[in-house]
């Protein structure tokens, strides 16, 4: 099962899902609206839909025959927090950070091959 950082990261990789996400910002659209100025059809655009909502980052609603999509916030309000816990390598650069930043790396590369660097 994979967490939901990870899904909201991989539905966010795609270019296609980020500008129907910075459409929805401004208000709920149905999937044609969001289609129209995609040039993809609208099965391709449904499958996007798919991803974005199993990543939680959107919802679609019932309005008679309408299916209306909505942004949701909690997601992106969790990657934010995530991406907050590295602002000090961008606030303060990288200097006297080089150090502990070396070891994480070499953490991460190892656990990537499979070994425990610690």
């Amino acid at each position: 099962m994979t967490d939901t950082l990870s899904r909201t990261f991989s539905a966010l990789a795609d270019p296609t899902r980020r500008a129907i996400l910075a459409r929805l910002s401004a208000g709920e659209a149905t999937v044609n609206e969001l289609a129209e100025p995609l040039p993809m059809s609208l099965p391709a655009v449904s499958r996007h839909l798919k991803v974005l909502e199993e990543a939680g980052l959107i919802t679609r609603g019932r309005t008679r025959q309408w299916r209306p999509c909505r942004l949701e916030a909690k997601p992106l309000e969790d990657v934010a927090g995530w991406v907050a816990g590295y602002r000090q390598f961008w606030d303060g650069g990288f200097d006297g950070h080089d150090e502990g930043w070396t070891s994480s790396f070499e953490n991460l590369t190892g656990f990537i091959r499979g070994k425990d660097a610690r």
